[in-house]
């Protein structure tokens, strides 16, 4: 088998890792790496479409697959969250509890992104917090986001507004222009050139005045794993389409290395936790107990009812106009592991 150079964007993440740093080589394949922030990977690979293989947001692939895209996804979910959990809100604004955001002015960094996604479905389903009773807050700028790539207007009945370019979703919710924010991901203060409130974190402002929407965030996400048992995936990684058509065998042996990177990172898991996390080990063993010895799994069998649930939201949520069948999505090697 000959061997195939092929150009891979990742933010980095210690279960890929040892793909973009050569320690698990996938068969037949030399992978040239390059690290992005992953709003920047995504605003990149969607408008200019730049690598052969990328990780792309999970929404944004859903739109863009509708839309005539030529690309196909592994069954590779590197980064879950319980993005909900991420809301923070000001103390002024009479919110104690998730059925309070209802008519409440709300900010996510982009409406399309798998995060808001997540966030907007599982507050309709699961606290009763209608899309439309809301009003919604995008900061990043039509040339600067994933919807200025792939076409995006606001779905009809929505209540949708634009941050200034002046102020930003930290700026705002400190000012309580905003009841509640998406300001606490664990890339919120990552500096990118797509996002502004990463700009602003840390330097200064009275955050006091902003608390967790979930102080129990454990709490919330256990209760999260125990209804759906899973924890919602944002990102996949994707093959270009002419790649894919003339080497079908790079989805199997990209997934292959995939899942040995995976492998390896939870082998080395306890070995990473910083030793100033005084507790680190307890909390690692708290996480097994809650959400089993791996809350990362890859393939389809166990991601379906995710998928078909991200699904279901993207067409509720009027970002796709039909439901695709989860096997149009991914690559055709991938479709029984």
């Amino acid at each position: 088998m000959p061997k195939l150079t092929l150009s891979f964007i990742s933010a980095f993440n210690e279960r890929v890792q040892p793909l973009m740093d050569g320690t698990i080589q996938p068969e037949g394949l030399e992978l040239i790496p390059t690290y992005s922030h992953p709003a920047e990977t995504f605003w990149r690979q969607l408008k200019f479409q730049e690598f052969e293989i990328s990780e792309m947001s999970l929404s944004s692939y859903l739109i863009a697959r509708s839309r005539g895209v030529d690309m196909v996804a592994l069954p590779v979910f590197p980064s879950r969250r319980f993005f909900h959990t991420e809301l923070a809100v000001h103390i002024d604004s009479g919110v104690k509890e998730p059925a309070d955001l209802a008519g409440k002015r709300i900010g996510v960094a982009e409406y399309q992104q798998t995060a808001a996604l997540w966030t907007r479905g599982i507050l309709e389903h699961d606290f009763g917090v209608s899309q439309y009773k809301v009003d919604w807050y995008m900061e990043r700028t039509e040339e600067l986001s994933h919807g200025g790539a792939t076409g995006f207007a606001p779905p009809p009945g929505i209540s949708f507004n634009r941050i200034p370019p002046d102020k930003s979703l930290a700026s705002m919710l400190l000012n309580h222009e905003l009841d509640a924010a998406a300001v606490s991901g664990p890339w919120a203060r990552a500096a990118n050139v797509i996002d502004r409130s990463s700009l602003i974190r840390g330097t200064g402002g009275d955050w006091s005045k902003v608390k967790p929407l979930f102080p129990d965030r454990i709490a919330e996400g256990a209760r999260f794993f125990k209804k759906y048992g899973y924890i919602p995936a944002n990102h996949a990684y994707i093959i270009h389409g002419d790649i894919y058509r003339k080497y079908p065998w790079v989805a199997f042996n990209l997934h292959t290395g995939f899942v040995k990177a995976k492998a390896l990172a939870q082998e080395k898991l306890a070995e990473r936790i910083p030793s100033a996390l005084f507790f680190g080990r307890e909390y690692l063993a708290m996480t097994k107990d809650i959400f089993g010895d791996d809350p990362f799994p890859y393939g389809l069998k166990a991601n379906r009812p995710m998928l078909e649930l991200i699904i279901e939201y993207s067409h509720e949520q009027g970002l796709i106009s039909k439901k695709m069948k989860i096997e149009e999505l991914f690559a055709e090697s991938t479709l029984d592991l």
